[in-house]
């Protein structure tokens, strides 16, 4: 099932894409939204982001070849920050360079979905309280992150967080390929079966320092392949199964 969060007359909905089409929910879909009156195509509406997360959980250097990339070892632990719910932006939604950074880098990531409150709880039950997965593009200010050697407001910027453009629940996590294109040319391209921690751990791991609340956003780690944006340039991050994430760049 692919789920999404769209606009269509002003109005924001849940929906579930089926096809071509998408229709409204009556409520989140991993509150058990169902689906109700007609379905509208995809291209009569506009997608938003298919979570509205209370926070956005992250972890640094979680695939070995990105972490030598930098410069850095593989962390003993995973290395978790946060991004806040307003750098959240949906497909199509502009990421804005601020005045305050001259080397801004995209990093493709598959992002879990939780569907249920998660606090304390083993990777099998992390597991269980996965709702779906979706795209996640973790924009960071470089420069400022090296300057600081913390990643708050590299990585908190408006609009530093693209998500989309939906939520795929029947997904191996454990299997899927993540991919970053630039104005159509391929910079990042990696396998999720190289993540140091798995998402299933991951979770788990989380769990044990915050709960985790339906709606809430885990980025699991990208690839090596990283670099920098520039106003003009058009972003997509895909991962297998699926679809495309694609923002311009102003």
């Amino acid at each position: 099932m692919r789920t999404c969060r769209f606009r269509r007359g002003g109005r924001e909905r849940w929906g579930v894409v089926e096809g071509l089409e998408v229709r409204a929910l009556t409520a989140e879909p991993w509150a058990g939204g169902l689906a109700e009156g007609p379905a509208y195509a995809l291209s009569e509406v506009s997608l938003l982001a298919p979570a509205a997360p209370s926070k956005v959980v992250c972890v640094g250097r979680n695939y070995r070849a990105h972490a030598r990339e930098l410069g850095n070892e593989v962390p003993k632990e995973p290395l978790l920050f946060l991004k806040p719910s307003t750098a959240v932006i949906g497909p199509g939604g502009e990421i804005r360079l601020p005045e305050a950074s001259k080397e801004v880098h995209h990093e493709a990531e598959l992002a879990a979905v939780v569907g249920r409150t998660l606090t304390r709880a083993s990777a099998a039950e992390a597991r269980q309280a996965i709702f779906g997965w979706t795209c996640l593009d973790d924009v960071t200010a470089r420069d400022v992150q090296r300057a600081e050697q913390h990643f708050t407001r590299a990585k908190g910027y408006d609009t530093f967080c693209p998500v989309g453009p939906v939520v795929e629940t029947d997904l191996d996590p454990l299997d899927a390929v993540v991919t970053c294109r630039v104005n159509g040319e391929q910079r990042q391209r990696g396998s999720t079966r190289d993540m140091v921690v798995d998402p299933y751990a991951l979770l788990a791991f989380i769990s044990q320092i915050m709960t985790l609340l339906p709606g809430d956003l885990v980025a699991t780690g990208t690839p090596e392949g990283v670099g920098p944006i520039r106003r003009g340039d058009w972003v997509e991050v895909e991962v297998s199964g699926i679809g495309v994430l694609k923002n311009p760049v102003v």
